[in-house]
């Protein structure tokens, strides 16, 4: 079977012919692979950024947001049969914390997890995979279309979950999660998927959603933003700094760029009380000037809260496929316009360009 592999650590992606998976545990499903999206990561490792091959392996296989049909299942498999569609999680617990044996490798402690198609685990970037129903979240065929946004939606849900329980917590007032949202004022800073979805959440949720980027206005991250109710906000036109005195505070803002010196310049513009959450890993080695005394103060005076998202969990994944069709409900075909490239993993190098502002999420087609 065709694949598309990587040797760690060399810029370039190649397709490679690898073994058809045979199922070999009971609990285990063998999946044909439909779509795959492709994001921050997959370009990165393709011109050799962060990745680790699996043992004894120099090859990866890379990809981790897929959507698939089940083609065969194992003879203890209780939750899947053949025909059924299906998304993986990505990350596989070290085996020896307890957040890994409760499920939750997406906090792990150890540090000693994989991920398929990043972290010493191949991806799934192939016609076919075998992986256990432990890991495994159903998807109602009516979603078929848009099912591979599932796991860019599933990092969304996680960011916007954790910062409701952090605020249901701090804040001795609330009464219950949907205060910490309705008619919030809610910045997504970056409208790629992740950020571009976080919103689709929040503004199901009832929040006013102000999206920061540096596109136009008239291209379609800006545009879409602003069909689901959101505020577009040209960072090129409004410095960070001066979001709270053009827009006001801030209740949370949620970071999707990636770009360190913004990250922490966000905090202009969170307001006292506020919850930071960061999704974006920044990438490079440059060293930052930052005024850390300044940051350390305006956490403290303010209650402010910063905290890290990374990753997501099967709980997570099934809140995005909940979610996915309550968007359709409620937003109509709005979210299917996220997915801007569909390309043939046979013409796959053109999947790894940048497509420029016109692009949001771009998926190769397995099968079409």
């Amino acid at each position: 079977m065709k694949a598309l592999a990587i040797t760690t650590g060399k810029p370039g992606v190649s397709l490679v012919d690898r073994e058809i998976p045979r199922i070999e545990s009971p609990d285990e499903i063998k999946v044909r692979i439909l779509r795959v999206g492709i994001c921050g990561t997959d370009r990165e490792e393709v011109i050799g950024g962060r990745a680790k091959a699996p043992q004894h392996s120099q090859d990866l296989v890379i990809g981790h947001e897929m959507f698939g049909v089940v083609e065969e299942a194992g003879k203890s498999v209780q939750q899947f049969a053949p025909g059924d569609y299906i998304v993986f999680t990505v990350r596989r617990g070290c085996g020896h914390c307890d957040s890994c044996n409760m499920n939750r490798p997406d906090m792990c402690t150890t540090g000693d997890y994989t991920e398929r198609g990043i972290w010493g685990q191949d991806g799934y970037q192939t016609e076919l995979v075998v992986d256990k129903e432990q890991y495994a979240v159903k998807v109602p065929k009516e979603l078929k279309d848009i099912g591979v946004l599932i796991e860019p939606l599933s990092v969304a849900e996680k960011a916007v979950d954790e910062a409701v329980m952090l605020q249901v917590k701090h804040l001795p007032y609330l009464r219950d999660d949907k205060e910490v949202i309705t008619d919030k004022n809610i910045l997504v800073a970056g409208l790629g998927p992740i950020g571009l979805l976080a919103g689709f959440i929040l503004r199901l949720k009832g929040a006013k959603v102000y999206g920061l980027d540096v596109v136009d206005q008239d291209t379609p991250r800006a545009l879409l933003l602003k069909q689901i109710g959101g505020s577009y906000i040209d960072g090129r036109k409004i410095p960070v700094d001066h979001i709270e005195e053009s827009i006001g505070r801030m209740d949370i803002i949620l970071e999707a760029t990636g770009v360190a010196a913004l990250e922490f310049n966000l905090l202009d513009a969170l307001g006292p009380n506020g919850i930071y959450v960061l999704t974006g890993i920044p990438g490079g080695d440059r060293p930052l000037q930052i005024d850390g005394a300044e940051i350390i103060r305006r956490l403290v005076l303010n209650n402010q809260v910063m905290v890290g998202s990374v990753n997501a969990s099967q709980k997570h994944f099934q809140m995005a496929v909940d979610d996915l069709s309550r968007f359709r409900e409620t937003f109509g075909n709005t979210i299917d316009k996220v997915i801007t490239d569909r390309i043939p993993y046979n013409k796959f190098s053109d999947a790894f360009a940048h497509h420029g502002s016109e692009e949001i999420k771009t998926v190769v087609e397995w099968m079409p």
